[in-house]
């Protein structure tokens, strides 16, 4: 694969033209990012031959492992830019300080509203709604309704049907359990953690990861799950499309209180001997071909607003009216408590 990339390289700055300097030793840029990461091969080859750089991808387990392990090692850090760190982790990783400021000129074309930093410390570069997926051909079968709220996922009709991903190793994980927090609350007759004991005597499944909850026990996720409704992105049933039905084999519930607005960002690690390379980096995912790349490379919408969707993205991810959100801050102050306190109702 490396190897493919390199023969890019040389063909690509053949055919721009790339003046005699770029025979000279590329630049290597390690970009530290999760497990989900994805890009065109020939579209980062491309990146690559016009600037001299060699990228290097380091994956680091899912969004939250990697912001824990960026801060443990931030005085002498894996690499030279992080992406990946969503807004569930953002304070944590900006009081710690792992980031240098840049301020990409691409950012006028991206909303406010997805620039939580004012400091310009992190770029955001797409956004997810992390919602419920169910497996369409499931509930057909089943004459099964779908639930239309949280707190029908207690209910017996839905036992043994759902999997969720543990929010001390998962960001969709986390981003699930601050919707139950939002929809139920920390204080009263029922609160948020009244309400994982009722899913869990409803035989809730908690996988690690958004991997295996996906793709190991969800019944659309192409393995031998045994659960039709999973912990996912309302960006995904895109990725289910049969070819011989044209439509997707997978649905999203986007109703209100159900989703969480997930923003992804990157940042220039501090202490790089590459800040020039890292800040075209950053460049290049605001870039209209990035951006446009990145529906079907990782189920996320981008925040470019002259990116254009995919037809197949346009016609069949859902987009929640009023999805949950949270103010970063108040997560970085309660996160630990809240899973820890999950922890122990859950998994004890």
């Amino acid at each position: 694969m490396h190897f493919r990339r390199i023969i890019w390289v040389v063909v690509i700055a053949f055919v721009l033209g790339v003046p005699a300097y770029a025979q000279d030793e590329p630049e290597t840029l390690i970009v530290v990012t999760h497990d989900s990461f994805s890009v065109t091969e020939d579209l980062l080859a491309q990146f690559e031959a016009e600037h001299n750089i060699v990228v290097q991808i380091l994956r680091s387990g899912d969004a939250g492992t990697m912001v824990n392990q960026a801060v443990l090692t931030k005085d002498n850090p894996l690499g030279d830019v992080m992406y990946g760190v969503d807004n569930t982790f953002l304070s944590r990783a900006l009081d710690a300080g792992l980031f240098s400021p840049y301020e990409s000129p691409l950012l006028a074309d991206v909303p406010e509203e997805f620039q939580l930093d004012p400091d310009y410390r992190v770029t955001p570069v797409d956004y997810g709604d992390v919602c419920l997926n169910y497996d369409v051909a499931y509930f057909e079968e089943n004459d099964l309704s779908l639930p239309e709220s949280l707190l029908d996922l207690a209910d017996p009709a839905y036992k043994s049907l759902l999997v969720v991903e543990n929010p001390a190793t998962s960001s969709p994980g986390l981003a699930f359990l601050l919707a139950t927090i939002d929809q139920f609350g920390q204080e009263g007759d029922y609160t948020y953690l009244d309400y994982w004991r009722d899913l869990v005597a409803n035989d809730v499944y908690v996988s690690d990861d958004w991997s295996d909850a996906y793709f190991g026990q969800f019944t659309s996720g192409g393995g031998d799950g045994t659960r039709p409704l999973v912990v996912s992105y309302a960006s995904s049933p895109p990725f289910t499309v049969d070819t011989e039905t044209g439509l997707p084999t997978t649905g999203s519930i986007v109703a209100d209180g159900m989703c969480f607005r997930q923003i992804e960002f990157v940042g220039i690690l501090a202490g790089t001997q590459h800040e020039e390379a890292a800040q075209q980096f950053i460049d290049f995912m605001l870039s209209v071909p990035f951006q446009e790349d990145m529906p079907f490379q990782m189920y996320v919408f981008p925040v470019n607003t002259q990116a254009e969707l995919p037809e197949e993205f346009a016609q069949f991810a859902s987009i929640p009216e009023n999805p949950v959100y949270f103010d970063s801050a108040e997560i970085d102050s309660s996160r630990e408590d809240w899973i820890q306190a999950w922890t122990e109702t859950v998994l004890r």
